[in-house]
């Protein structure tokens, strides 16, 4: 141990006294940084910070590296060179790396090493270093990652350093971090009262939870003076929350309705035009999720190149196969149904059972997983709200469902059919209307759509033979409050619902949310049988 530190000691000397060199310039030779990357080994802990800052004070790029895996735990010295390395274990041994230049060094047991320790006064003041380095490097993740370790050690020593960042910095994200750490140091320092009060209006201006966590953690260790500065920061950003956590919750409640939109729009479709109360309809939900999931796995093994495009093939895809199965359910079970609507109800719950075991012996009972393309991943903040990226998309998808439906029943002569049939069914077939077929279309329409939805709940939800099932109810409280049949209604009918919920479940709880809207529709049933926006129709009337 004594050696080592003579060795410590000499070699720091050298390197110091060196003339007509600074530190910096005297470690210009591979051969000199080498021992500065050794000097980490010997001594106490007082001596690997003394031998950390030579280090620091070359201000080569692979410092950092080195000083993180120091804190890491990964830096080891060989006994029988001295070398200090980067270690990591591999089965019974150890692989060892230059730390240099990443050279692969072989193996060794664990006899052949020894690990470099550090204490908490040492890693703090390694963090330090490591936002010493890289507070001004020009690659903006380095400084953004430089200043948030700054933040999270928040030492005022680095307040010098942190104003000769600020100064030259640009990026604005990088910036407000900087200018939070900074605000926390004074915090931390020995400065007036009149500084601190003003740091402490800094960071409560930023008016996030980050803000508000400092604030608090300061709170205790602040002077009796400052308390109530800090207080009434901590409540000004508490308020500042409240608001936009009732914005969170609406955005919440708009990509929960837009999720019903979906499950709900084709049920409207099947009960208005064709009174079917349809069971099975949740399992056409499934089963569209299951057609997504069975296009990524053929694209993952035969085009994974395509993957980002998965969608785009499963919506169609999901369409025409839910369809198919609708129409088939309808031509096969439905047709002879018809004016039974307790045989109808009863008949498409035995479908459903049918179709939710069919799945699993296929698929198995377990979750699928169904990736996200690229576009969908991640989030984005506006002001004090987040909002992802699959829940944006899933909002614009349902809207031009939607809008392009209300182009078919509204533009095209199948949807004139559908609306004739809805209104008055046997005047529509006294006018040669194949009412009949009408149906089988209308069902397959419905199915299609579901089918969709099942491509868009497969991004947020598990894909299980029982996805159906947890939307079918609230799709027919959606329907009948909007009004059956009534596509407008039942938009609007879902944009309530959802709302509605998302606002309730933060105040009473998720269940008590559900029974107090389900309250809610009863009473309005009751003074509106027909929903919000009833369609009008002899049919409908009588």
């Amino acid at each position: 141990m004594t050696f080592r530190l003579l060795r410590l000691i000499f070699t720091l000397a050298a390197l110091a006294l060196a003339p007509g060199a600074t530190f910096a310039q005297g470690t210009s030779q591979d051969g000199d940084l080498v021992s500065l990357v050794n000097a980490l080994a010997p001594g106490g802990f007082s001596d690997r910070e003394t031998a950390m800052n030579a280090l620091v004070a070359t201000g080569d790029e692979h410092v950092p590296a080195i000083l993180q895996a120091l804190t890491d735990g990964d830096l080891y010295v060989r006994k029988a060179d001295d070398k200090v390395l980067l270690v990591k274990k591999s089965g019974s041994a150890y692989a060892l790396t230059d730390p240099l230049d990443g050279k692969d060094l072989g193996t060794a047991t664990s006899a052949e090493l020894d690990k470099i320790k550090t204490n908490n006064n040492l890693r703090g003041a390694i963090r330090t270093a490591i936002g010493r380095m890289t507070l001004l490097s020009p690659n903006d993740a380095m400084r953004l990652s430089a200043a948030q370790s700054v933040l999270k050690n928040a030492n005022p020593a680095m307040l010098e350093l942190l104003d000769q960042a600020l100064a030259t910095e640009a990026d604005p994200e990088i910036k407000e971090t900087m200018e939070l750490a900074r605000a926390v140091m004074v915090l931390k320092s020995d400065t007036s009262l009149e500084a601190k009060a003003a740091a402490v209006d800094l960071v409560a201006s930023k008016g996030d939870r980050d803000a508000q966590t400092v604030l608090i953690n300061q709170l205790d260790g602040a002077p009796d003076d400052l308390k109530p500065v800090i207080q009434a920061g901590i409540d000004s950003i508490g308020r500042s929350l409240a608001i936009w956590d009732v914005g969170q919750n609406l955005i919440y409640g708009i990509s929960q309705s837009s999720v019903l939109l979906l499950a709900a729009i084709g049920l409207a479709i099947t009960f208005g035009v064709m009174g079917i109360i349809n069971m099975a309809h949740g399992e056409m939900v499934m089963l569209g999720a299951y057609v997504t999931f069975v296009v990524q796995e053929v694209l993952r093994n035969f085009a994974p190149g395509l993957l980002d495009y998965s969608l785009a093939i499963a919506v169609p895809s999901a369409f025409l196969f839910t369809a198919l199965v609708g129409i088939a359910i309808e031509r096969s079970v439905i047709r002879w149904l018809y004016g039974r609507p307790l045989e109808t109800l009863l008949a498409t719950w035995g479908i459903s059972l049918i179709l939710q075991q069919a799945v699993r012996t296929i698929f198995g009972a377990n979750n699928k997983l169904v990736s996200p393309p690229s576009w969908m991943t991640g989030a984005f903040d506006l002001g004090g709200l987040t909002i992802t990226w699959n829940r944006l998309w899933i909002v614009v998808f349902a809207l031009a469902v939607f809008f392009v439906l209300q182009i078919v029943l509204n533009r095209t002569p199948m949807g004139l059919q559908m609306r004739a049939v809805t209104q008055n069914r046997r005047m529509a077939s006294a006018m040669g209307i194949r009412t009949p077929f009408v149906d089988a279309m209308t069902f397959g329409l419905g199915s299609g759509i579901a089918g969709m939805a099942g491509v868009a709940l497969s991004q947020i939800d598990n894909v299980s033979p029982n996805l159906g099932q947890g939307y079918i109810i609230d799709s027919f409280m959606v329907v009948v409050f909007g009004g059956v049949g009534n596509l407008w209604g039942t938009l609007i009918g879902a944009l309530t619902l959802g709302v509605s919920n998302k606002i309730l479940e933060p105040l009473t709880g998720a269940v008590l949310g559900k029974i107090i809207i389900l309250v809610f529709i009863i009473l309005f049933i009751q003074r509106r049988p027909r929903g919000m926006f009833a369609l009008k129709g002899r049919a409908i009337e009588q």
